[in-house]
């Protein structure tokens, strides 16, 4: 069970994700060469390059505005006269909102959101279920919106979690909210919803902002909780793109077939393109769901298709040509499947077609791996252990062979190419810092383990300024089938497992303004909008401040409230933090970084790509180690 079956609401609206830009420039964490003038709005045509787009940013995710569009049970759509249908979904309203995070500047296509508690409440403002978002990275980032030039605007991507801690209010008016708590016995729900038309002027109301849809249903404590297991649709990658362009004109997707019920649920949430972002869907012609039947005959001798169903592009209800559609469905769509057609999809690869050059499939095999929870942030000498799901034809596929191989190919090093950026820190690097089996075998549930362990990897993004650079290293694993001549087809370029390792950190004791200093006036220079309150990188605001910042840094990470928001301090200072915070000790004494002015930047372009118009995920993604070694 999962969002994705008939027990299920949709709701759109607007999210707002003010992140900092400061820190997504990795040449910014260098206290020694860091200018004051990087805390500022970058220049026209990014010279020079400052802040980027949003350098006072506090790190807020939130929901604004988001309806509820309707609500489904096995029976079909409620009626209006269920009360859920006047409803808002919505983050907190007794705590601050949640908080949105990169894993890495060398890392940045998996943020993720932390601390974001979620509500259903009626019109008069009564809260009827809350529940907290399982933190979660985004997937599938890609160019979307493809009738506008580049940049993060153009860009879609796509969450799934779990609702967790359920509290339900007085849901008496709504019988679709008391089927709902009914279905979730282990007090779980299901969520995932797509985020597109991010805002990026800050002249505008909307500035840091962009549109939401998204489906919740009931889940359970035995599946996993940022994956689905079902169909999964794999598109092959097109020409020249921004963060990733399907060749066959619709991007990954899953589906699930309903075999009792005689159904198949598609979510096209994240698949279906837009001409400007946050708009109508494109119309890529009528989509036809066909299975694919082996059988040869003389006038098919590569077999055929056969048609399951068809989501119509234009007229009543239409994908392109109804301008709610998108709001109303979240992009799931449900197709009924004769019996004849069931028991062929139960081994046959299913394929989507649609216009001219428009067409995704699964793998001619069936098959799909990818690991449930694909961002870790790990300390030396730590161990964990990282499922990884592998499927066949919707079900779990068990005695399968994965291999697990390091894979830094989609992490994002600063070329030294760029010129106001000098030499450029290497990612992934040692590889001897982390281990792990090199294959596994899935069990009955079809989850085969990845044991990663950890060893201290020194400081390899060592400023040569001595400073502390940044923290740790960041690595990518990719699992894959070990057969590669049974399960083939085209590969998710995002589907890889991200770690960050931070560094050692042993301090003498006590731990002085010497060792904390420098951690905390990083802190200063990455995240501005804090110095509204204090100036971290300053000993008597720091000690003024104890009280407040040893609540904020003792606060579990999850915590909205936990310091830093960036998620990237590890425990170790942290702890160190905390022992200097009880006790402060002056330490040698520390010259601050002067407030200097950012020399005019010529334009930094990557090997291959055109100089950047700004900064964000769209520059994070050209410089991809895979694009500066073609």
């Amino acid at each position: 069970m999962s969002y994705l079956n008939a027990l299920r609401l949709h709701f759109a609206g607007q999210f707002q994700a003010n992140v900092s830009t400061v820190n997504n420039d990795p040449a910014h964490y260098d206290n020694a060469q860091f200018k004051a003038s990087y805390q500022t709005l970058q220049g026209a045509n990014m010279r020079p390059p400052n802040g980027w787009f949003n350098p006072q940013g506090d790190g807020t995710f939130k929901l604004l505005g988001c309806q509820v569009m309707s609500a489904w049970t096995a029976q079909g759509m409620v009626s209006a006269s269920d009360a859920v249908l006047g409803c808002i979904v919505a983050d907190a309203d007794e705590r601050v909102c949640g908080k949105m995070a990169d894993l890495d500047p060398e890392q940045q296509l998996v943020s993720e959101i932390w601390g974001l508690q979620m509500r259903i409440a009626n019109a008069q403002g009564d809260t009827l279920l809350q529940g907290e978002f399982e933190p979660a990275a985004f997937i599938d980032i890609w160019d979307r919106a493809t009738g506008s030039s580049g940049g993060d605007t153009i860009a879609g991507a796509t969450y799934q979690s779990v609702l967790q801690n359920l509290v339900w209010g007085d849901i008496s008016a709504s019988p679709f909210l008391i089927a709902l708590q009914a279905a979730a016995t282990d007090g779980l729900l299901s969520i995932k919803f797509n985020v597109d038309g991010m805002n990026l002027d800050f002249t505008s109301p909307d500035f840091m902002c962009g549109r939401v849809v998204g489906t919740i249903g009931p889940a359970t404590a035995s599946e996993p909780v940022h994956l689905l297991i079902g169909r999964q649709f794999m598109a092959a990658p097109g020409p020249n793109p921004n963060f990733f362009v399907p060749l066959g004109g619709l991007n990954f997707f899953p589906a699930v077939v309903d075999t009792a019920g005689g159904l198949i649920y598609l979510d096209l949430g994240n698949a279906i393109s837009t001409n400007v972002p946050g708009g109508v869907m494109n119309n890529l012609g009528d989509l036809t769901l066909n299975v694919y039947d082996p059988i040869m005959t003389p006038g098919n001798p590569a077999g055929s298709l056969d048609p399951i169903g068809t989501i119509p592009a234009t007229g009543p209800g239409g994908y392109s040509s109804d301008p709610t559609w998108y709001g109303r469905t979240a992009g799931v769509v449900v197709l009924p499947v004769s019996a004849q057609l069931l028991s062929l999809i139960a081994a046959r690869p299913l394929i989507m077609t649609g216009g001219p050059n428009i067409e995704i499939s699964e793998w001619s095999s069936g098959v799909f791996v990818r690991a449930d929870t694909f961002v870790y942030r790990l300390s030396p000498d730590q161990s964990t252990t990282i499922p990884v799901y592998a499927m066949q034809w919707g079900q779990p596929l068990q005695g399968a062979a994965i291999s697990f191989v390091l894979d830094p190919s989609q992490l994002q090093p600063t070329p030294n190419s760029w010129p106001y950026v000098g030499t450029g820190p290497a990612v992934a690097a040692p590889t001897t810092a982390i281990s792990f089996n090199a294959s596994g075998v899935t069990d009955s549930k079809g989850v085969a383990a990845l044991s990663l362990s950890t060893t201290d990897p020194g400081w390899p993004r060592l400023f040569a300024s001595g400073d502390y650079g940044i923290d740790g290293q960041v690595y990518g694993i990719r699992a894959s089938f070990t057969n590669g001549v049974e399960y083939t087809g085209p590969v998710n370029q995002w589907n890889f497992i991200s770690v960050l390792l931070w560094s050692g950190f042993a301090p003498p004791n006590p731990v002085t303004w010497t060792e904390v200093g420098p951690i905390l006036q990083q802190y200063a220079n990455l995240y501005p909008v804090m110095s509204r309150f204090l100036d971290l990188g300053d000993y008597d605001s720091v000690v003024a401040h104890a009280g407040i910042l040893t609540l904020a840094f003792s606060l579990d990470v999850h915590d909205p409230n936990s310091m830093p928001v960036t998620r990237d301090l590890s425990p170790a200072k942290r702890a160190a933090i905390l022992s200097f915070l009880a006790n402060p000790v002056p330490g040698k004494a520390q010259a601050k970084p002067e407030p200097t002015h950012a020399p005019a930047a010529a334009g930094h372009a990557v090997v291959g790509r055109s100089p950047l118009p700004q900064g964000g995920k769209a520059a994070a993604a050209a410089r991809r180690l895979i694009l500066q070694h073609p």
